[in-house]
């Protein structure tokens, strides 16, 4: 069964107004349980808005949207456990800190859902542990902290939930080369770890190529597709008519293709591109 579904999802924003836009239009989509989906797409395609109906933060305009089998919707006294299964970071969630220690902050979330202290600190600790925040900097203001170790405290607190689904609008945003593969790398071993539903919204294809199982492009507020990475990016030529940079390797490996170098399967990944280059120059 999917964990997310939805059925004809179409979201219009100053509906009866001359700025009238519609931002997702007439979506069906089923995302299984454990996937590791990234989401990508041009700016204004839908992206955003999309992902904040997963917790209902937003109401559709018109069409359904289920959680884990769940009609998001159909009973508002039921949408507050429902929204519990979906853990949304937003991008640059370092803002959003406010308590006095890490630990306070971490355990903001799962207070809310009424957990007893002793299961409260249970899930501080492990969380911690799984974005690499050592036991000393939870006594500590995360105001005391750097930029990536901040952000570690904010991915912590919705993970602290335990969400079915773990959505993250640009974790990487604004981090340095190393900082970003260390909050991906994370991110990817929890996914691991948990085996729960994790989604990735970004700009990045190397970042997208490199983490991900499938992805799902958006286009002008429509799904456009949702696809094994490889197939995706096998449509390289289509991403880059609707404004998507795939990743510089496939640029390189695609040129290479069209001059008549015999190359069989689609490159996403340096990694891959390492292993096909040694693997060709050794059958010659």
């Amino acid at each position: 069964m999917a964990i997310i579904k939805t059925q004809d999802l179409t979201y219009i924003y100053g509906e009866g107004t001359p700025f009238r836009k519609v931002a997702v239009d007439n979506v069906d989509l089923e995302i299984e349980q454990g996937e590791m989906v990234g989401i990508i797409g041009h700016t204004g395609s839908g992206k955003s808005t999309l992902i904040q109906h997963f917790n209902g933060l937003m109401k559709p305009t018109k069409g359904e949207v289920y959680i884990d089998g769940e009609k998001l919707w159909d009973d508002k006294a039921k949408l507050r456990p429902v929204r519990f299964k979906v853990g949304l970071v937003f991008q640059y969630p370092e803002y959003q800190l406010f308590e006095e220690t890490c630990y306070k902050d971490i355990a903001f979330g799962p207070k809310n859902m009424g957990l007893d202290n002793k299961e409260i600190d249970k899930r501080i600790k492990e969380t911690a542990r799984m974005v690499g925040l050592t036991p000393d900097l939870l006594d500590k203001s995360p105001f005391e902290l750097s930029g990536g170790q901040k952000r570690r405290v904010a991915i912590a607190g919705v993970m602290a939930m335990e969400p079915k689904v773990l959505i993250l609008d640009e974790p990487a945003s604004g981090l340095d080369p190393k900082g970003r593969e260390q909050i991906l790398g994370l991110i990817k071993e929890y996914h691991q770890e948990k085996k729960n539903t994790v989604l990735i919204v970004s700009h990045s294809m190397e970042d997208i190529a490199k983490n991900v199982s499938k992805i799902l492009v958006m286009n002008k507020a429509k799904l456009y597709c949702y696809d094994d990475t490889v197939k995706v990016f096998h449509r390289a030529a289509e991403l880059e008519e609707m404004g998507l940079a795939v990743p510089q390797i496939t640029r390189v490996f695609n040129r290479l293709k069209s001059m008549g170098i015999k190359i069989d399967d689609d490159v996403y990944t340096t990694k891959y591109a390492k292993e096909l280059l040694l693997k060709m120059l050794k059958g010659k």
